[in-house]
């Protein structure tokens, strides 16, 4: 019984040192749990279930050099590519109006096309012009044509994450720096193309079940002519009591 009675916990005095030393801190380190340790989406960091497998790259609906398989695009984006960049924008950003991106993208890259055109017939008109100041003049326009080129790959990017598409033929930002124009086209002719997709998809049409109809037999129509008749000499005789 005094086995059993004994105590379980072992006292220390002041002249006995523990076995190991704990070091400042130790105490407070975080701790692992398997059951909260799940992967979660990059974008809107929910969690994931464990067999989801990322979605692989598809292919573009159109190659790099279609522009004339879609000739409205086409002609909208070699005259007024702004307009066509406002319009990609607003298809894939639903809550930006296509106006924003529109005045941008033609303060940028018509204007700076306008700046060389103007300053190459300058130099050519007027011969007196500084051949450094020119210089400096086209290294900002490139430079901006350069800035121009990210600011549309990364509406690239969000398309190419949105219906998760490979880059073709290159990285988003280099295709708009080197091929701006026919990047424009083929990103309309994808949202058009997406969109038109998923308008005409099929779709399972249910029908209603057929109305039905409570058909009365001549009996029961006799039933409750027979009950009102009761009924009015009941009342009869109540008042006739009264």
């Amino acid at each position: 019984m005094e086995e059993r009675n004994q105590s379980r916990y072992v006292k220390l005095t002041k002249d006995q040192t523990p076995l190991e030393d704990i070091t400042p801190g130790e105490l407070n380190q975080p701790i692992q749990v398997p059951q909260l340790d799940v992967r979660k989406c990059p974008e809107c960091r929910q969690p994931l279930p464990e067999s989801y497998s990322p979605p692989a790259d598809e292919p573009w609906m159109t190659g790099i050099f279609g522009c004339a398989e879609d000739r409205e695009s086409c002609l909208t984006g070699l005259f007024c590519p702004c307009v066509l960049f406002g319009r990609n924008v607003e298809r894939l950003k639903e809550d930006t109006p296509w106006t924003g991106p529109c005045i941008c993208h033609a303060l940028c890259v018509e204007g700076g096309i306008s700046l060389a055109v103007a300053t190459v017939a300058a130099t050519s008109i007027f011969t007196s012009i500084d051949p450094g100041t020119v210089c400096l003049i086209f290294e900002g326009l490139m430079f901006t044509w350069w800035m121009c080129g990210i600011h549309t790959g990364q509406v690239r990017q969000t398309l190419q994450k949105k219906y998760h598409l490979k880059n073709s033929p290159c990285n988003a930002c280099c295709v708009h720096c080197c091929l701006h124009w026919c990047a424009l086209c083929q990103e309309h002719r994808e949202m058009k193309g997406r969109l038109s997709d998923n308008i005409f998809s099929e779709m399972t049409v249910v029908n209603p079940p057929p109305t039905q109809e409570m058909k009365s037999n001549t009996d029961d129509k006799e039933v409750p002519e027979a009950s009102s008749t009761n009924h009015n000499e009941h009342t009869e005789v109540e008042i006739q009591a009264v």
